[in-house]
């Protein structure tokens, strides 16, 4: 009885961990392919960044995309703005504190002008990942062909321009290949990326905008993340406690019971 419910387990195990890589692999493919994602290394818990994150994102990234699922009331209580801060500096869109974030661009006027109406943004982050979206802003390179003269390392024919290229500027993508002659075809493999065009900021205050951006979108996509962690500390606490009293108080029970 015991070898076949060992046996069993085994076969669970093996079953969870192919399950495991299956899962793995196919969130590797959707996040990019075989293209290595960088580490966004963000923290939702630090309210500096999020504030530069929140003005970043309105500066850049409100006139196309909206943020439907997050009101301008949530932004001030969490990142340690006053009403009128949030009013004055980052409603661009809304009427009034509870509105959420919206764009004022048509959907048609989008499709028309882009192809494709930008998506909401307010879950990117939970459905992409952070490293996503980090490593897909930093990898726009020059490409000709492209109708908005740039294409993306990461999501290839992306219909997003370049829209931070003033702060990062222009970067060409280097590739390292070899020519097969015989079928008349080129393998190459990325390499790096090579600066065109310097832009407004250096890599690294780049990086960090980038970063700041990122870690917003990872708050907006669940405010309560940080209550929800902190509660579920203190909730193992209370268990890893209770557990010891309840161990004790079973040996105290049982300490003449042999």
């Amino acid at each position: 009885m015991k070898a076949m419910m060992k046996k069993t387990f085994h076969k669970l195990v093996v079953g969870l961990l192919a399950m495991t890589g299956l899962i793995w692999s196919a969130a590797g493919a959707a996040a990019g392919g075989n293209t290595a994602l960088q580490l966004a290394r963000n923290d939702v818990s630090n309210i500096a960044s999020l504030q530069r994150g929140a003005r970043n994102f309105v500066n850049y990234c409100s006139g196309c995309h909206s943020a439907k699922y997050v009101r301008y009331s949530r932004l001030a209580q969490d990142l340690a703005l006053s009403e009128k801060q949030v009013t004055d500096n980052l409603m661009f869109s809304g009427e009034r504190i509870h509105d959420t974030i919206t764009v004022s661009m048509r959907p048609e006027d989008a499709s028309h002008w882009f192809g494709t109406a930008p998506p909401d943004l307010s879950l990117i982050a939970r459905s992409r990942g952070t490293d996503y979206i980090y490593s897909f802003l930093k990898s726009f390179y020059l490409d000709p062909s492209r109708p908005t003269g740039t294409n993306n390392l990461i999501l290839p024919g992306t219909a997003m321009p370049h829209v931070l290229w003033e702060l990062q500027g222009l970067q060409r993508a280097v590739y390292d290949g070899e020519s097969d002659a015989e079928h008349n075809v080129v393998h190459k493999q990325f390499k790096e990326f090579e600066l065109a065009k310097q832009g407004s900021l250096s890599p690294q205050e780049y990086d960090q905008f980038v970063r700041d951006t990122v870690n917003f979108l990872d708050y907006i996509a669940e405010p309560m993340q940080l209550e929800r962690r902190n509660l579920g500390m203190r909730v193992l606490a209370f268990l890893i406690i209770f557990f010891l009293f309840a161990y004790f108080l079973k040996k105290e029970f049982w300490k003449d019971v042999k």
